[in-house]
Formats: structure tokens, C-alpha cells, sequence
């Protein structure tokens, strides 16, 4: 497999992970504005909503190798002469999903101890 199909690969991963984050941010946002009458409550709700959607995220990522490539999104945004050879796929795919699961799981978690720390600090304040 050359270099711009891996590069694809990370960049199809990438996308379609963002794209599933950026929906489930968008929901958890709803949710904190929905309770922006009580900002600690919000700041909380967010805070434990994004550690929720980190440890799936982990979870995701354990699973990664194992589930089928044909399955993913990274397949199917591939064109048929990018894919590479069946056993290839599974492993390149496996391993570029399961990176990219645990980098925006550590994102998510991040939002979560931001959320919760400024809930915290809220508290003490206020």
C-alpha cells in the first residue's frame, strides 16, 4: 500500500469520527443550553455527558480491530481501486480507527474536566 492511500485512510478516519463527535457535541450542547437556567447544573450535565461519550469512545476503540473493515466508513468513502487487499484492510483500518477513536476520546475527556472543573469553580464562586 503506498503513502497517499494510507494518508486517505487517516484522513477518511479522521472525518468520519469528527463527524460522529461533532453530532453527539452538538446534542450535548442542546442539552447544557436547555439548562443554562442553572449554570452549575449545565456546566455539570455537559461535563458528565462528554465523559460519557469519551468512554464509548474507548470502547469504540478496543472494539476497532475486530469489526469488520467492510463495515466502516472508511471503506466506503475509499474508491474501489484505493482499497487494498482484504487482510491489509482489516489491520490498516483497525489500527487508523482505533488511533483515531482514542484521540477524540481524549478530546472529549478534556471537554468533560473543563465542564466540570468550571462547574466546580462556579460553585465556589458564586
Amino acid at each position: 500500500m503506498d503513502d497517499k492511500i494510507a494518508e486517505r485512510i487517516e484522513l477518511f478516519a479522521n472525518l468520519s469520527v469528527a463527524r460522529g463527535c461533532g453530532f453527539a457535541a452538538l446534542a450535548i450542547l442542546t442539552v447544557a443550553l436547555g439548562l443554562s437556567a442553572t449554570p452549575i447544573v449545565s456546566l455539570q450535565s455537559a461535563g458528565y455527558l462528554f465523559l460519557l461519550m469519551s468512554i464509548i469512545l474507548l470502547l469504540k476503540a478496543s472494539l476497532a480491530g475486530t469489526r469488520s473493515y467492510k463495515r466502516t466508513e472508511v471503506w466506503i468513502m475509499l474508491e474501489p481501486q484505493e482499497r487494498p487487499s482484504p487482510i491489509f484492510a482489516q489491520v490498516a483500518i483497525g489500527e487508523v480507527l482505533r488511533r483515531t477513536y482514542l484521540k477524540f476520546a481524549r478530546l472529549a475527556a478534556m471537554f468533560s474536566v473543563l465542564c466540570l472543573a468550571l462547574a466546580i469553580i462556579h460553585s465556589v464562586m458564586g
